[in-house]
């Protein structure tokens, strides 16, 4: 039953911190930042919020580190929106799923164009 409430609670999370990126935080450093997740502690005294961020390395640290900056604005800002007895301390972690399932992609794409190649057939000195 607790887990139930926690991913809830985190979904809740999520959505209140997606409206806030977007539309209170100013900071220029904040591209095109994607929230992929978020996951509460049992007790709710801690969130990690997994973020995804378009752009290059240097692009991606900027984004983090200005989110990481407005890490007490946007607590305050959950913790005004969802009633809670007492709102989590969020930490921002980059998310590079989206990176690491690219790649599998690229990966498998190249499989895939090798083996059409060297099909029988394929051949044209013959």
């Amino acid at each position: 039953m607790a887990k139930i409430r926690v991913s809830r609670v985190g979904e809740q999370i999520k959505k209140e911190i997606v409206d806030i990126v977007r539309t209170e935080v100013k900071d220029p450093r904040v591209g095109f930042v994607t929230i992929t997740g978020v996951e509460a502690s049992g007790d709710l005294q801690h969130a990690t919020v997994y973020v995804s961020v378009l752009g290059n390395d240097e692009q991606r640290k900027g984004s983090l580190d200005a989110l990481q900056k407005a890490t007490g604005f946007i607590r305050a800002e959950v913790g005004r929106r969802i009633r809670l007895r007492r709102t989590p301390e969020l930490h921002f972690k980059l998310d590079t799923s989206l990176d690491y399932s690219t790649r599998i992609s690229e990966v498998l794409r190249d499989i895939k164009e090798g083996e059409t190649t060297d099909e029988p057939g394929n051949e044209t000195g013959v």
